[in-house]
């Protein structure tokens, strides 16, 4: 894996690219950048990883290797926002660029150390879905192809309860990122206002997410529905910078979508800290609303800079994963009760 950094008026395409010293994993176990196949014992479980020197970004010199090298660097901080969740696969095997696909179910045949969480959908059929609870787990899911990682947001426990609700900010041509920084922070001070708290990261592709952890007890549909509320009364409040608007053929254009529909059942979105299949290999990055507020890029927080990111800045969004300030829904929709 190489560095992209660019000098100014340069394009990325123009740039030399040049190898970046790495830092020793932090995790147990190493990827060898001179096999193209290695079996790596982690807490006593083997792990096959295939095809490491496979270009999975070739004009950027990274491969599926690296890849894996990322993803075991990032993977304690990680870790703890994938557990217990199911994990949707989306499975690229020819690279960024290449076609993907998407698989819920747990291949067969698979390691019997794989834990399996069983959704019953409303169609009768009972989907084994994967969870990646440890380091060895991740990287058997990265080796099947997958660049992104696509949790539930309910964990397995009680699929029908969520414990977050989020708004996906997606720009609407012309807009650019410029105006969905500016939505999240409209978006930002109504959150405060309510006091619920409130996370963002960089989606890694054109716009950001922002997450509420809330008191898990409200099903998957009444958190839709509440976000589903605070994304229309944006709209109206701003007309301007903000849609609602579902349909895409009714979008106006120039404005960002609060997408709340990304709350429904089954819905996922790129977790933080994945890797996105983007011609820059951008992250889904956590960041501070500070830095929302000076001004960032999405080519700011890549597949090469963000481990030392991390060691800098440590997990930016660790009090999602915290029992205490979490906003409790219930009081919300007991005042909507009361008003019919």
């Amino acid at each position: 894996m190489r560095s992209q950094g660019a000098r100014p008026g340069r394009s990325a395409r123009d740039t030399k690219i040049r190898p970046r010293a790495r830092k020793p994993a932090a995790q147990p176990g190493s990827i060898p950048e001179d096999r193209n196949e290695v079996v790596l014992e982690i807490a006593g479980r083997r792990v096959k990883l295939t095809n490491l020197r496979k270009p999975f970004w070739p004009e950027l010199g990274i491969t599926k290797g690296d890849l894996l090298r990322y993803y075991l660097q990032i993977s304690p901080v990680l870790l703890p926002h994938l557990i217990d969740r199911a994990m949707v696969m989306k499975r690229y095997p020819n690279g960024a660029a290449g076609e993907y696909f998407f698989q819920k179910r747990a291949p067969v045949p698979r390691p019997d150390w794989i834990e399996i969480c069983r959704i019953k959908h409303s169609s009768g059929n009972i989907i084994d879905f994967p969870i990646v609870r440890d380091l060895a787990t991740l990287l058997w899911v990265i080796n099947l192809g997958c660049i992104d990682l696509n949790p539930w947001y309910a964990r397995c426990d009680d699929v029908n309860r969520p414990d977050y609700l989020h708004f996906d900010l997606d720009p609407v041509p012309p807009a650019g990122f410029g105006k969905v920084l500016e939505t999240a922070k409209i978006l930002h001070r109504a959150l405060d206002a309510l006091d619920m708290p409130n996370v963002v990261k960089t989606t890694g592709s054109k716009g950001m997410h922002v997450y509420v952890p809330i008191v898990r007890g409200p099903l998957q549909k009444q958190v839709w529905a509440v976000a589903k509320r605070m994304a229309k009364s944006l709209e109206q409040l701003h007309p301007e910078t903000i849609t609602a608007e579902y349909r895409i053929e009714k979008r106006p254009p120039g404005r960002v979508l609060v997408d709340y529909n990304q709350n429904a059942w089954g819905r996922t979105l790129a977790s933080v800290y994945s890797v996105r299949p983007k011609p820059r290999a951008t992250v889904s990055a956590p960041v501070t609303w500070d830095e929302v507020a000076k001004g960032i890029r999405m080519e700011d927080f890549r597949i090469d800079n963000m481990p030392e990111r991390v060691a800098r800045r440590g997990d930016l969004w660790k009090p999602l994963l915290s029992p205490r300030k979490r906003f409790d829904l219930r009081s919300v929709l007991t005042e909507e009760k009361s008003r019919g």
